[in-house]
């Protein structure tokens, strides 16, 4: 067995007494270590029996339940690859994720399973199983039958243990390659980094509240318990009240701005309320100052702020507490992501190339033994996407300030980020610009209260085309995932253009920025 094996690691941190409660759902289930381990098990033996081929992918698109969770250690234990899927895609999407990664298993919600197993099949997967978040499914009832004893299998640090996909501004999705090295160096780090306590301290408790489709919620959020052998309060879907009312038997909370912006609205979110906690943590998107302060205020907590990405899992921080590196700057400063973890290299470079000085806006690159391996298949965009001396181009801009602080000050191309998730233009203004009667559209991003930013799209029609905003949207409704839906839709004359004949798309912007500002 390799130590370099992520479950394996995982699996080391559980806490001598394997009887004790390792996660407890909103419903009152409990989970013991014992059952992670035997569970765990059971599910690797089921992958084995299979007979997949070395690297084999291990695709999942379901609700979220402790069982999904076991699933992804699970496939981390058979030496599998996992690639999580969000439950919002629709077939369009689906199909082409399936195409493209080729899985020899496919995971699905018992509702899907008709449409999902024709696609898989159609592509050369080898089985489909259901698994719902009720605790059924054909997944589990045939993972019954097989032992609870099973040895991690022996992958090296440079193996995937995970593909995730994020779309390009080009529209064409792209697995991103994940290793072992890359999740367990990062999961390490973050222990230390964020004073993650053991239980001679008093020990942690995580309240989980994110999706585990995506780095957050699965890499972060779970890697960073489990690694710590703590104690998980297990939410399937974020409630509010319910959040802020576990509060009093936990310790650390993650979680993207919008959900922060939920509880800031709810009454019994007090001081009183987050006394026992420890440590909120905010990403996936940035947090606006208006929602920094009131957290202070209202929570008593000030919000430490990271930033990370689906290539990279996380890359700054800012402070937990006063360390040797960065003395003297141990303040969490909202509207800043704080400074490069350690073992991460961060630089900011201008459009000559040449790194710039304390202030200079320009383009973040970074490197590091979190950078993952490259994309699925795609080794020319791979080769596109890292410097000649190997620092990988995250694509978003932004400076380091005189005091070492990274700040995020935009993205290149035209990313919107609608509460938490990635939405990338190119790809709904594909759908839009296929449909009857557009000639041309354009989605930009505009500030939203509750979600951060949300798509509006503007769009020109065909001589004698007649085609209704709300029309466009209720078709794009049945092809993708809700949150990449716009929230409005305009048909115009003309677009903005500049002297090249290129739409501008900072017009529109401007245009539209007040729409749902009250």
């Amino acid at each position: 067995m390799s130590p370099q094996n992520l479950f394996s690691a995982l699996r080391a941190a559980f806490p001598a007494d394997l009887d004790r409660v390792a996660v407890e759902t909103d419903s009152g289930l409990l989970y013991s270590w014992r059952d992670l381990d035997r569970a765990t098990a059971m599910m690797a033996n089921l992958l084995a029996s299979l007979n997949l081929a070395p690297g084999a992918r291990v695709a999942v698109q379901v609700e979220k339940s402790v069982e999904a969770m076991m699933l992804y250690l699970a496939t981390l234990r058979a030496g599998l690859v996992f690639l999580p899927l969000n439950t919002a895609y629709q077939s369009a999407e689906i199909e082409y994720f399936i195409t493209n990664a080729e899985p020899a298993v496919v995971v699905c919600s018992k509702k899907n399973f008709g449409w999902v197993s024709q696609i898989a099949f159609k592509a050369g997967t080898q089985s489909v199983f259901t698994l719902d978040d009720d605790r059924s499914g054909s997944l589990l009832e045939r993972a019954a039958h097989c032992s609870d004893q099973h040895t991690p299998a022996s992958v090296g640090a440079d193996d995937l243990a995970a593909i995730l996909y994020t779309s390009g501004t080009t529209g064409r999705s792209k697995g991103a390659m994940l290793t072992h090295d890359n999740l367990l160096s990062n999961a390490v780090v973050l222990k230390d980094y964020w004073g993650w306590r053991s239980e001679k301290d008093g020990g942690d408790v995580l309240v989980h509240a994110l999706p585990i489709f995506h780095v957050h919620g699965l890499f972060v959020a779970l890697h960073g318990a489990l690694i710590n052998g703590s104690k998980i309060i297990w939410l399937n879907k974020f409630d509010p009240k319910l959040a802020i009312a576990k509060f009093a038997e936990a310790t650390v909370f993650m979680g993207v701005p919008t959900l922060y912006v939920r509880m800031l609205a709810e009454p019994t979110l007090t001081p009183q309320a987050c006394s026992h906690m420890r440590l909120f943590i905010s990403g996936s998107a940035p947090l606006l100052i208006e929602t920094f302060r009131d957290w202070q205020q209202r929570a008593g907590h000030t919000i430490l702020e990271r930033y990370g990405m689906s290539e990279t899992a996380m890359l700054t921080s800012n402070p937990y507490r006063a360390d040797v590196r960065h003395a003297g700057q141990s303040e969490r400063r909202g509207s800043t992501v704080g400074f490069p973890l350690p073992g991460v290299g961060l630089r900011v470079r201008g459009e000559d190339d040449k790194e710039l000085a304390a202030g200079g806006i320009g383009s973040i690159e970074v490197k590091g033994p979190n950078v993952f391996k490259g994309y699925w298949r795609m080794p020319e965009k791979t080769a596109e996407e890292f410097t000649a001396d190997g620092w990988f181009k995250t694509g978003d801009v932004g400076l380091v300030d005189e005091r070492g602080y990274v700040n995020i000050v935009g993205r290149s191309k035209d990313l919107i980020i609608s509460g938490g998730y990635n939405v990338y233009p190119a790809e709904i203004e594909g759908y839009i610009n296929d449909m009857p009667g557009v000639a041309e559209s354009a989605l930009v991003g505009v500030p939203h209260p509750d979600f951060g930013e949300v798509g509006v799209v503007v769009l020109t029609l065909k001589p004698g085309a007649q085609l209704a905003g709300d029309a466009v949207l209720a078709a794009l409704k049945s092809k993708l995932a809700n949150f990449k839906i716009p929230k409005r839709c305009f048909v115009v004359a003309e677009l903005p253009r500049n002297t090249m004949g290129k739409v501008q798309k900072n017009v529109l912007r401007d245009q539209h920025k007040g729409l749902f500002l009250a």
